[in-house]
């Protein structure tokens, strides 16, 4: 007679033994280090395991002039420099320091980023159109003409608070950060002008959710523009409820939050912002103010939109790299 044991082994019983199951984690990969170091900045990046190969470029805002919460150099440098990639910006269409390619490169002089290989401003010498998913209101994207000169993107935010959007992430750093002067514009009129000199003429309270809608599709164009070669990282720290485009930001009044990347931007931005609206506020360390400055402008629309129209998933699983 089997016994028992060689009864389980063969499956003889009619029932036989199912293979233990792996536990299935839900949405997008978000990987987080609570360490803020050149050294964990790599080591995030290569955790997503996707290579950054060909000609690179790191999608950074280079900060207005009098800022000091962009991401600096001696942070940033390392990655830069172990991609072989090249920083790339482009001109703003509001008044400042930034608004043409002189000036602009003045203050990138003075951030610093001249010690790490300078930085391509892309719209340098004109603008190209990206087709776009969604053309409710815009039928396609302005960007740098020099977008078209890069194989692979690295999108590196600084995740804090902005005076229009609610919240800057990996979205915004794609949409409006890829944005021509022009292309700006387009996006902040939700598709009404793509005059830079004629900005304030058409942006109304009112039209607010087609911004942050706006937002999304030229984000979206950006991701369609690179496929699978584009990779997306948040810094959360200087967390003030002002964007680095502002030259006299608020101070941060909470404290850092650590790295986060992910290969799905909707799925990064909801990470962040969920961290941000779930934090535990203490005396010195509170995120009311930014808070605040997200859902009085309805940044979460951004992500709702982006994911409507298939960018990604605003379900995700945190991985922490520490551990």
């Amino acid at each position: 007679m089997l016994t028992a044991a060689l009864l389980l082994t063969c499956g003889c019983n009619n029932k036989p033994v199912d293979p233990p199951v792996e536990p299935q984690l839900e949405g997008a990969t978000v990987y987080m280090t609570t360490e803020i170091t050149p050294e964990s900045l790599i080591r995030i990046y290569e955790a997503l395991g996707v290579k950054a190969e060909g000609r690179v470029a790191v999608k950074i805002s280079t900060g207005e002039a009098g800022g000091h919460n962009y991401l600096k150099p001696e942070l940033i440098g390392p990655l830069v420099q172990l991609v072989g990639g090249k920083i790339v910006e482009c001109n703003t269409a509001y008044a400042g320091k930034r608004m043409n390619t002189a000036d602009h490169q003045a203050v990138i002089a003075d951030h610093g980023f001249n010690a790490i290989g300078g930085v391509d401003i892309m719209d340098a010498e004109g603008e190209i159109k990206l087709p776009v998913r969604d053309t409710t209101y815009m039928k396609y994207n302005l960007v740098g003409s020099h977008l078209q000169n890069y194989d692979f993107m690295i999108n590196l935010a600084h995740f804090k608070g902005h005076a229009m959007g609610g919240f800057g992430g990996v979205l915004k750093n794609q949409s409006i950060g890829v944005a021509s002067r022009n292309g700006k514009t387009y996006i902040h009129t939700n598709g009404q002008s793509e005059d830079y000199r004629q900005l304030w003429n058409y942006i109304q309270p009112e039209n607010q959710d087609k911004f942050l809608e706006c937002m999304a599709t030229a984000a979206a164009a950006v991701a369609d523009h690179f496929g699978d070669k584009i990779i997306y990282i948040n810094v959360m720290n200087n967390l003030s409820v002002d964007c680095d485009c502002d030259s006299h930001p608020a101070d941060p009044e909470m404290s850092d939050i650590g790295i986060l990347a992910s290969t799905d931007p909707v799925a990064l931005d909801q990470a962040c912002l969920d961290l941000v609206f779930n934090h535990a506020d203490t005396a010195g360390n509170d995120a009311t103010s930014l808070k605040e400055r997200i859902t009085d402008r309805h940044g979460v629309h951004t992500i709702e939109h982006a994911e409507k129209i298939g960018l990604g998933t605003r379900k995700y699983h945190i991985v922490n790299i520490d551990k």
